[in-house]
């Protein structure tokens, strides 16, 4: 027997001895919690489907708000606890982040009275909104927002961003961890776009299979100290209201729903994610949050998902109260409990959640034995967490926190994730000798390189925990020295009330600056926002940030456009007027640190849009739009504006360096079956610096039953190349990766001619 024969027989044995033990495992699980489930009154079981936040438990004036530092209010964590059998908190409390030590301090008091005080001694799960690092522990490692990451094409930040958050989520004493998030990004206006990983189904899937990898391990490891349980969001077509407001009507057909919507839920699923939150919004007129044919029919039975489905915050009482199905919070909690909800995120009167549950069984309105159904999916998440054997971790078990590595990583992320969208003449990089004006309102504030959900809910308390990284300015004195660098805001936000505005701030002192200096860096952008907040009116970059633009480059000198947003705002009216473009997103802490490595040239830019920039509000139309969507003005006939014109593409991002696309090759042109078609590509290096490139292959159905799409991305990945280096890179097709959805849900893959795309090479391919 040759050496390789052994070594396969040997991982077939190991894998055999790992699916047994995970086989016996898994049954002891399902034992135990049937046990459990037995000696459990009704109202327990009831307490275990409650979700309260935090602050219901702390010392305050009331339930909503607690005092400052939080104290445990041991009297009502008694009554939630033991009198009412509350299974899960979640969230901070006031939107601040706490030390590790407070937060192991508070977890682990909650887990004292709940596993000796009440009859059962069954633990608490408690969970975070941990959604780019762990955002409300204090001096924990902050990454990118996941549409940063998104637009590094390379999932491997994906993994290290959720290895991370996993390990200092536990260190925090958190074992459960609402993220990540698997919209789709296809409508820009939308306020939680920087949330996920973009507008393209097969990325998001990507992205989110190796995070899934990165906080979980391999499925069913999640009792390790280091591993959470994920929370995939927002099941399902939350991101595409019609109004593209938070929280609004969706109307999504069926086969769109499927094709474009459901593909990440199921690779996540596949993944073995431990609990899906449901849509706090309305598709085709039925609240998600009472929809049995969604909870139920699709995600338990058809993709045959065996874990917690929580509600969104207060979304099962909005039935009644916003979206008027429910004449009450009893009829509210009958109709999500019974479309399939487990764990209700009250999350503040757990009380009558409590009380209505218990009396819609008692009346028969809703089956006991839907309910054990909810507290066994329950109960067996709270096992495999080990939360029995070790329900509260410590910070001092966990020498890593916040450690060099994890910090390198998060720069790396933000690093490749900048998308460089312009570059006349080759002005970037620029001279580290320059003299420059760095103005703008996102300068100079570490919330707006942050973004949404960041130290806090609103983030406004961003800069009392993260004095010590840079914003743009530091990062750009750090890089070329004080003495080359001038700073003047020109237009800053302010707040007024809720909302923040930009306002004039030394306009005209910006101005004149700029007159002195050999180039101006421009940082424009969105203050940080989250959730409904974040919903606008006007998808253009406002009037004072694009006044400034046109009254700098007045000045007559070359102006460099930072973008610091968390979806694309548009900018046609100043664009070509900069001299450069650069996209970067909500990058974090380390966003200022890699920017200026990258306007100074220590950094050669490799990200990719993961979205498509539109150049009007009036025109978001993703890259995988219908042929009819690219109707041209016809010379000398009528003059209509209905052209596909964005400002920049979908996967499009420049580079110091040049790559040259050749000798596009394809092993069979037919396709048969279930067999496979391998793709070749050579790429090289023609430029003078090293660089990475994003290697993407699309296809495009040439002729379908049903209108098909222009084009579909299928494959990428991520090469480096130095000078005249040359890589072939290869990508596998299938029959799969060429069907659509017909209208009655069904996938198809009709018989017909491929277009396959890399570059500016095309082939076609046949299936038969």
């Amino acid at each position: 027997m040759n050496k390789a024969r052994i070594i396969r027989l040997m991982v077939l044995v190991c894998w055999v001895v790992l699916f047994s033990c995970s086989v016996k495992y898994n049954d002891t699980i399902d034992q135990k919690v049937e046990n459990l489930l037995e000696e459990m009154t009704l109202e327990e079981k009831v307490g275990q489907m409650a979700q309260i936040t935090l602050d219901v438990i702390g010392k305050g004036d009331d339930r909503y708000n607690s005092y400052e530092p939080f104290l445990i209010d041991t009297a009502m964590l008694r009554k939630a606890i033991v009198a009412y059998h509350v299974g899960s908190i979640l969230n901070t409390t006031n939107n601040y982040a706490l030390s590790p030590d407070k937060w192991n301090e508070i977890i682990g008091f909650i887990q004292q009275v709940a596993m000796e005080e009440s009859r059962l001694k069954i633990p608490v799960v408690y969970g975070i909104d941990a959604i780019h690092g762990v955002t409300y522990t204090d001096g924990a490692t902050i990454f990118p927002q996941q549409i940063t990451l998104a637009a590094t094409f390379n999932p491997v930040h994906a993994y290290n961003m959720a290895r991370v958050a996993a390990y200092e989520t536990r260190a925090s004493g958190i074992p459960w961890n609402f993220s990540p998030v698997l919209d789709l990004g296809a409508d820009p206006r939308f306020s939680r776009q920087f949330e996920g990983f973009g507008e393209d189904p097969y990325l998001i899937g990507m992205m989110g299979e190796q995070m899934m990898l990165g906080y979980e391990g391999i499925t069913d490891s999640i009792s390790s100290p280091y591993k959470v349980a994920t929370c995939v969001k927002h099941f399902l077509g939350y991101s595409v209201p019609a109004s593209g407001k938070d929280r609004t009507p969706a109307y999504i057909p069926e086969n769109m729903l499927r094709e474009y919507h459901l593909e990440p839920f199921k690779k996540a699923i596949a993944a073995g994610t431990e609990s899906v939150m449901i849509n706090s919004g309305i598709i085709n007129g039925v609240s998600s949050h009472a929809s049995y044919e969604l909870i139920t029919k699709i995600l338990k039975e058809e993709l045959g998902f065996e874990g917690v489905v929580v509600s969104d915050w207060m979304d099962i009482i909005n039935l009644h109260t916003r979206d008027k199905i429910a004449i009450d919070n009893k009829e509210a909690v009958k109709l999500a409990v019974n479309a399939g909800i487990d764990m209700s995120m009250i999350p503040y009167e757990y009380e009558q959640f409590c009380k209505d549950l218990i009396a819609l069984v008692k009346e028969g309105e809703v089956k006991e034995s839907r309910v054990d159904d909810a507290v066994r999916r329950i109960l067996k998440m709270k096992m495999k967490l080990g939360l029995w054997e070790n329900p509260v971790t410590k910070i001092e078990d966990y020498p890593e926190f916040a450690s060099e590595k994890s910090s390198q990583e998060a720069y790396d992320a933000a690093a490749e994730a900048i998308t460089l969208l312009k570059n006349e003449n080759q002005i970037l990089p620029l001279s580290k000798s320059a003299s420059v004006l760095v103005t703008g309102p996102n300068a100079n504030s570490m919330r707006v390189l942050n973004g949404g959900w960041s130290y806090s809910w609103r983030v406004e308390k961003t800069d009392r925990y993260a004095q010590q990284y840079n914003t743009i300015l530091e990062a750009i004195q750090h890089e070329i020295g004080e003495v080359n660098v001038q700073y003047v805001p020109g237009v800053s936000y302010v707040e007024t009330g809720n909302y923040y505005e930009d306002k004039e701030d030394r306009f005209e002192e910006a101005i004149r600056q700029a007159k002195k200096v050999d180039v101006v860096i421009l940082c424009l952008g969105e203050n940080s926002y989250s959730e409904k907040p974040g919903d606008l009116n006007d998808l253009t970059l406002s009037r004072n940030q694009l006044n400034l633009a046109k009254e700098i480059t007045k000045a007559g000198k070359p102006v460099i456009l930072v973008l610091n947003e968390g979806r694309p705002r548009c900018i046609r009216e100043i664009e070509p007027s900069m001299a450069a473009v650069v996209q970067i997103y909500f990058p974090g802490n380390y966003g200022g640190d890699a920017l200026a490595d990258i306007l100074f040239g220590d950094v050669n830019p490799s990200g990719k849009l993961p979205y498509t920039y539109p150049s009007y509000p009036n025109s978001l139309v993703t890259y995988y739009h219908k042929s009819a969507e690219e109707q041209k003005r016809a010379e000398g006939a009528y003059i209509y504006e209905s052209d596909y014109n964005p400002q920049y593409e979908f996967g499009y991002g420049l580079s110091y360096t040049n790559f040259e696309y050749s000798n596009l090759r394809i092993s069979s042109k037919t396709i048969t079956g279930n067999k496979t078609v391998e793709i070749f590509v050579d790429i090289t290096n023609s430029g003078s610096r090293s660089g990475k490139e994003v290697v993407i292959l699309y296809t495009s159905d040439l002729y379908a039953s049903i209108t098909p799409d222009v084009k579909r991305l299928r494959r990428f990945t991520k090469i480096e190349l130095d000078p005249g280096q040359k890589k072939t890179v290869k990508f596998e097709l299938n029959a799969r990766d060429l069907a659509f959805v017909t209208p009655d849900g069904k996938w198809l893959t009709e018989p017909g001619d491929f277009e396959i795309k890399t570059g500016s090479l095309k082939q076609v391919i046949k299936y038969e």
